[in-house]
């Protein structure tokens, strides 16, 4: 991502919210919804104290927060460390003022607006939470001259766009530690996120303790869970940085974790034991909802889990339940004909019923995914809505029907990060579809949240996986939707994740150190070389089925060090976009890279040669050089480009296309728009 500015602001004093000029004016994620760009600096020095009107303890800590990373941005250091209140004192240069202290709950006030002149920063805001989201904004807004940092003078004023702006890591599949959980907990509050949805129960896991049913952990974790201890400490750690914590317990699929320690409940009175999956995909194990000893188990549960999370919200998972062992029990089919429920659907609306009212008693909201949506279930259950066009579904249309039902609705379709789609494809993803006309069924839209399932990813390489790309997610429900140039997302994501790193997200040194174990820690070049120009197989096809890799898997080879959006790949991208549009200065540029491409398969074969792991990538490595020398033939005017060289490009490109360690070369396109031959490649394929 090798971006210089896109645009110098060359006018005394700018005023915009959202157009085309102002979308690169700032290099701000989530980009705010009003700025005033004035031409002057704020000089920062160790002299710089702030001040806090209003302060209470979540907003001391955070102002505390704040000086320490601008002390990690600019390699000043602020001696203040204790946070003054109700002063003044010009010297205090920095005054910070909030009204009162945020209630963490959907749809508090998180608006501020900041005022920077070459003598002061004042920070206003309505709620404390307010006042965190200044800091991340000012922390973004450093930049730095001959004469050492400064914030440029500016007035903005910012609210977000969507109150339900969040991050589901799943836990189920793969654990993370508290460490990892918390250090993505400060990237959500970085770039203003407000709910964690923490997925605790899956058919490969139970990972939370539970004093009354103690043997869900000792049969359903392999040892790997929370204590409710830990679990207090992250709900505390996120509600004192403005982030609300949801927990989801999947009920009554994805449940085989449950029945390994209670297969009385289970629907199929064969299995007297069940087993932990250690695989990916949709099992069969399901709760039985006939059997009435299950609710007051459920009721015992979920009120000590409740008790653990002090959101309103509760999630109960719903999805993907198949009902084969409903299907095949004759006992099950016969209590569906009693109580005249005509299929399976019905019968899990008869169970989500019953856990609503459980939750109810104890103060809290149903949410699940979209299945839950039956005539049976109130309105007041939240829909988050996931399906699309992988499950054969319009983009949205759950979301659609949802709202018009009359249901809450939450957005993750589009947003599966897991899937390792490109930044821009989640950034342009409508959270308000386009065919809602009536205000009260917009208004049920309440946000969305990127997703982040663990059948792939470890401690190591889940930071890898959720950012930066999560942070034009943010942008999209936070800014206003004008806010789509998809060239300066890129761009301020680069920025954005250089920063990143600052509030200890690990998304850059977790790939570094992958790439030192498979280049048996000598050069290393040659592979980033490469690495740089693929990305990792999309949707669900680096694992087919589920079984190329199991829990135990270490995640560790090429595709874990690869990334959506493959840097080199897309600056030569926008190079070969500029100069077929007339930038012929680009042409040196462009062929620095390919030349790079075309010689680098002669070193990466020797680092492979070392390193028998990455035997799985030398082919690709070698249809690399060899669409490289495409690229350089297309641009060479000596080349003659006759009906045999374009058939054997083509072939070329063909080949090119063929996966190498579950990943794909992301410059094929590019280099076929070199060649002219992008309709010849369509057609081969």
């Amino acid at each position: 991502m090798r971006f210089g500015k896109l645009l110098m602001v060359m006018a005394m004093s700018i005023f915009y919210s959202w157009s085309a000029i102002a979308q690169s004016a700032v290099d701000v994620m989530p980009l705010p919804q009003e700025v005033k760009l004035n031409n002057g600096k704020y000089r920062l020095t160790s002299d710089l104290k702030l001040s806090v009107n209003g302060a209470n303890e979540h907003l001391a800590a955070a102002s505390g927060r704040f000086l320490r990373a601008l002390d990690a941005r600019t390699g000043l250091w602020f001696p203040q460390h204790f946070i003054e209140t109700n002063t003044t004192d010009a010297a205090f240069p920095m005054q910070v003022s909030m009204g009162r202290a945020g209630k963490l709950e959907l749809g508090e006030d998180e608006s501020y607006s900041i005022t920077i002149t070459p003598e002061q920063i004042q920070v206003k805001a309505a709620t404390d939470f307010g006042a965190m989201h200044a800091y991340a904004t000012l922390l973004q807004l450093v930049e730095s001259d001959g004469e050492g940092y400064y914030f440029p003078t500016m007035t903005i004023e910012d609210a977000p766009r969507f109150p339900w702006r969040g991050l589901m890591i799943d836990v189920a599949r793969h654990f993370l530690p508290v460490d990892v959980i918390k250090r993505n907990l400060d990237g959500m509050a970085f770039v203003k996120m407000n709910v964690m949805h923490f997925h605790l129960s899956d058919n490969q896991g139970w990972r939370i303790e539970s004093k009354k049913f103690p043997e869900l952990t000792e049969k359903g974790s392999d040892g790997e869970f929370y204590t409710q201890a830990e679990i207090k400490d992250i709900v505390a750690y996120a509600a004192a940085r403005g982030i609300r914590v949801m927990p989801e317990f999947d009920v009554p699929g994805h449940a085989t974790a449950i029945l390994a320690a209670f297969p009385e409940f289970g629907s199929d009175p064969s299995i007297t034991e069940y087993q932990r999956e250690v695989n990916a995909g949709i099992f069969d194990p399901t709760l039985d909802p006939t059997n009435e000893d299950l609710y007051p188990f459920l009721e015992e549960l979920f009120g000590e889990m409740a008790a653990l999370f002090p959101d309103a919200y509760f999630h109960i998972g719903g999805d993907e339940n198949e009902g084969h062992h409903w299907t095949a029990n004759a006992d099950i089919q016969a209590f569906m004909k009693e109580h005249e429920l005509k299929d399976n659907h019905e019968l899990q609306a008869y169970f989500n019923v019953k856990v609503q009212a459980i939750l109810e008693k104890n103060g809290k909201k149903m949410m699940g995914w979209e299945e839950i949506m039956e005539p049976a279930i109130p309105t007041t259950a939240v829909i988050h809505s996931w399906r699309g066009e992988n499950e054969q579904m319009a983009p949205g249309e759950s979301l659609v029907e949802a709202v018009q039902k009359g249901y809450p609705t939450v957005l993750s379709n589009g947003f599966y990060i897991d899937l390792l789609w490109k930044a821009e494809d989640h950034y342009l993803n409508r959270v308000m579809p386009l065919q809602l006309t009536k205000q009260e069924e917009k208004d049920l839209i309440l946000g969305g949240e990127a997703t982040m399932w663990s059948e792939l990813v470890t401690p190591v390489t889940v930071d890898s996986r959720i950012w930066p790309r999560t942070a034009a997610i943010a942008e999209r429900l936070w800014s206003a939707t004008e806010v789509r140039d998809v060239r300066d997302m890129y761009r301020r994501l680069e920025i954005v994740s250089n920063q990143l790193e600052i509030v200890g997200l690990q998304h850059v040194k977790g790939r570094e150190g992958i790439v030192r174990l498979l280049s048996g820690y000598g050069d290393t070049q040659p592979l980033w070389n490469l690495i740089n120009v693929a990305a990792p197989l999309k949707n669900y096809t680096r694992n087919p089925g589920g079984t190329m890799y199991n829990s135990y898997f270490s995640f560790q080879k090429f595709a874990d060090a690869c990334v959506a959006d493959a840097p080199d790949a897309l600056a030569f991208r926008y190079l070969v976009e500029d100069y077929q549009a007339g930038k012929q200065g680009n042409a040196a540029e462009i062929q620095k890279y390919l030349e790079l491409w075309k010689s680098n398969d002669a070193a990466l074969q020797l680092v492979i040669e070392k390193n028998p792991v990455l035997k799985e990538v030398s082919d690709l490595s070698q249809r690399l050089a060899a669409v490289a020398q495409v690229g350089l033939d297309a641009m060479d005017k000596n080349v003659k480009k006759n009906g045999s060289w374009k058939k054997a490009a083509v072939q070329t490109l063909v080949a090119a296309r063929e996966q190498g360690g579950r990943c794909e070369l992301q410059v094929v396109d590019q280099i076929a728009a070199l060649a002219g031959l992008e309709k010849k490649l369509s057609a081969a394929e």
